[in-house]
């Protein structure tokens, strides 16, 4: 499971060293918008120490590069040889750039003797949102989606109220689901890391619509990311208890049955498993 993804800028030393410690299942040390211009090839550099110093507590580590021809090869190739398990893509527009930046890594993952990094594109325009289906099955290496929302907002000529969000985003979680990849993302901005009960509000929502986790700029959402995005104690316990009652069910030869007062059959079923299958074994 991965709940919550942490923002952090590899250009600081001060977040680097905390970001362990933050409880996020995974972190993404940043060479894009969280670092000025004049400290990008430093923070490129910073990678080889921050990628293990920010994992040391078991976090996936992504880095999302900057997508300018200038930088995205070598950003993609320092990642990579730092150890990072994946990589963040802004601004992908269509399937081809992932299979080049795909190819790109095949040489420097033989030279390093190292597993296969995953991707995950960030669909932040509106062109891209009609294309992320294609975009989501561009190469094996497609890991999640996640939709910019600033960015996005911006293309559009718009405000990133979640009213404007909502139907982007929900087109592009529904490309990752068909895909068969996680989905990541609120269906708000990021940016108000402050308003803790529209956070907690957007986590339930978005947990109902099925996304699997969602990014965060402050430690402060880490823990709210991760509660929302956690099955309950009772969902766990009623799941398993469906499950059992289903295969006592089929064995007497039904294929629908009464559960808690409603009346269960196979997808119902499927998703009690699918939950619990997302428990450590």
């Amino acid at each position: 499971m991965i709940r919550s993804l942490l923002y952090v800028p590899a250009s600081s030393e001060r977040f680097i060293a905390k970001a362990h410690e933050r409880g996020a299942d995974a972190i993404i040390l940043d060479l894009e918008d969280g670092v000025a211009p004049n400290e990008k090839v430093k923070a490129r550099g910073n990678l080889r120490d921050a990628v293990p110093a920010v994992a040391r507590n078991g976090a996936s580590v992504f880095v999302r590069i900057n997508a300018g021809a200038d930088a995205i090869f070598a950003d993609a190739e320092a990642a990579c040889r730092a150890g990072a398990f994946g990589l963040l893509v802004p601004k992908t527009r269509e399937p081809q750039a992932l299979v080049r930046l795909a190819t790109h890594l095949e040489k420097i993952e033989r030279d390093a003797a190292r597993s296969q990094m995953r991707l995950v594109p960030m669909i932040e325009d509106p062109g891209a949102v009609f294309d992320a289906r294609a975009i989501s099955v561009a190469t094996p290496r497609i890991f999640a989606l996640l939709t910019g929302s600033e960015d996005l907002a911006t293309a559009m000529g718009a405000e990133p109220t979640p009213d404007v969000l909502r139907l982007p985003k929900l087109l592009v979680h529904m490309a990752a689901k068909a895909a068969g990849v996680l989905s990541f993302g609120l269906m708000r901005s990021v940016a108000d890391y402050s308003d803790r009960e529209g956070i907690v509000r957007a986590c339930h929502e978005a947990r109902d619509f099925g996304f699997d986790g969602a990014s965060c700029i402050h430690p402060s959402v880490v823990p709210i990311l991760n509660e929302a995005f956690s099955p309950s104690l009772e969902k766990i316990e009623e799941a398993r208890r469906m499950v059992a009652a289903f295969e006592a069910a089929k064995a007497q030869g039904k294929g629908a049955f009464v559960f808690n007062g409603k009346m269960v059959d196979e997808p119902i079923v499927a998703r009690a498993r699918a939950l619990l299958a997302t428990l450590p074994r």
